[in-house]
């Protein structure tokens, strides 16, 4: 009889800061957004042997009726500079960023990235964005913002182009005994890309790293965000954490590979991902409701419905019932969050919510909770291992990036409770066995798309 082959689970983690995921009240809470949060959390990560550490972005602060939203987090530090100075404290933990390809350039950005792949040895990786407003653009001086279709068609060109600039020099370009300035091969670095939204020549000023190209993430949900990732990354996050609707968008990425000549190892799924973990499981399903219940705040639950109604709905009792009102088509109040930003998908969510509310009997505070709180993983070490594994094993993902309630401890109890008895079913690593990010997702090195010799 043939052994059934169990997967690897992949686990990752993420300091959060741009939603109001994070629990600020708890005593235990510290800086959201200095050094010693930072590398703490990410100590904790490597202790625990998790693939990579990621930082999302946000480029400009979200405004809620005119105001800063105070959910937010203010003076987070830019996160391609934070990963190169983790760089140094860590040793084998991937180190992935946020960097939007609508308002940066090719070269800059595939300048930075090929840095921190050598400052950290192999271990950068890149989660490509697009931005859909211009309130956003008003940063960068754009006056207008570029459509879905766009946005999408110059991410890819973006990243083709970045490519191109890291394959511009060969492996061996640089000798590993050279002094500053010496290299070999009198056409390293010389690149020419001309497209429909670059058109770039030049010497490209920093040789490959370790990877070849660091690893790219993506986070499309829309037809044409999936077919990017099927086409050019290596993985793609996911918003699904129910299994049933995980295992169909599994099918669906996975099934877009074979049509580039890629096979389904090549890009893994992975769901954001919350753990609640107590000594029982009674005692985490009411940690985690208290967890829920300070994360959406009576105030928090009025932002959000305004958000969907596009009303100021101050007035109304976050313990009372739904507004009796319909939402104002176009009205936005929260600016900076591209969720209902299209009226007719805020009218949907409105009847949404109100059948949901319905049903359940639930007040505005209630709905919120439940549809924007809830904890993923809840219960005893056993419990969550098991959940976990279930997952990954039934297709829903190839493994999940956990977003702590709490900065900088929150990853404690997954890291030293939940990952010992996912070593002991054998489908987590008891150390790491490479040295770069590619080596701890399984992928294939990134070889150079040029066949052209150096001139």
């Amino acid at each position: 009889m043939t052994a059934v082959v169990r997967k690897q689970v992949h686990l990752a983690a993420q300091l959060p800061g741009i939603h109001n995921v994070t629990v600020w009240s708890d005593p235990r809470s510290r800086s959201q957004i200095a050094l010693d949060s930072f590398v703490r959390l990410a100590r904790t990560a490597e202790r625990g042997r998790f693939d990579f550490f990621f930082l999302a972005e946000g480029l400009r602060l979200r405004e809620h009726k005119g105001e800063f939203y105070d959910q937010d987090v203010v003076g987070r530090p830019e996160n391609l500079t934070m990963l190169a100075a983790l760089s140094a404290v860590t040793n084998r933990l991937g180190l992935a960023a946020t960097v939007n390809a609508t308002f940066n350039e090719p070269y800059e950005v595939a300048r930075r990235l090929a840095t921190l792949d050598h400052l950290s040895g192999g271990r950068a990786a890149w989660n490509v964005v697009t931005s859909f407003d211009a309130f956003t653009g008003e940063n960068f001086r754009r006056g207008g913002f570029l459509a879905e279709a766009d946005r999408y068609s110059r991410a890819a060109e973006f990243l083709r182009a970045a490519r191109e600039l890291w394959d511009s020099w060969a492996d061996d370009a640089v000798r590993a005994d050279a002094r500053a300035g010496e290299f070999t091969g009198s056409g390293a670095g010389a690149f020419a890309h001309r497209g429909p939204h670059f058109d770039i020549a030049g010497r490209f000023n920093t040789p490959r790293g370790p990877q070849g190209h660091p690893v790219v993430i993506q986070a499309g949900e829309s037809d044409a965000g999936r077919e990017f990732a099927a086409r050019d990354a290596d993985v793609i996050f996911s918003k699904y954490n129910t299994l049933d609707e995980a295992r169909a968008f599994y099918r669906d990425v996975k099934g877009r590979l074979a049509r580039y000549g890629r096979r389904p190892e090549d890009l893994l799924v992975v769901p954001t991902a919350t753990a609640v973990v107590a000594d029982t499981d009674a005692e985490a399903v009411a940690y985690a409701e208290e967890i829920t219940r300070a994360q959406v705040s009576p105030g928090t639950a009025i932002a959000h419905l305004e958000a969907v109604w596009g009303r100021d709905l101050s007035a109304y009792d976050p313990d009372g019932p739904l507004p009796d009102v319909d939402p104002e088509p176009d009205s936005q109040l929260l600016k900076g969050h591209s969720v209902f930003r299209n009226s007719s998908r805020r009218e949907e969510t409105a009847r949404r919510w109100r059948k949901l509310a319905g049903e359940r009997g639930l007040n505005i505070r209630e709905l919120v909770i439940e549809v924007h709180g809830g904890q993923t993983f809840v219960g005893s070490p056993r419990t969550v291992a098991d959940a976990i594994d279930h997952f990954v094993q039934s297709d829903g993902a190839d493994g999940f990036v956990l977003v702590p309630h709490l900065t900088p401890g929150g990853l404690d109890d997954v890291v030293d409770r939940v990952v010992p008895l996912l070593q002991e079913k054998g489908v987590f690593r008891e150390d790491y066995t490479g040295t770069t990010l590619r080596d701890h997702l399984g992928l294939r090195p990134r070889t150079r798309t040029s066949t052209e010799e150096d001139s």
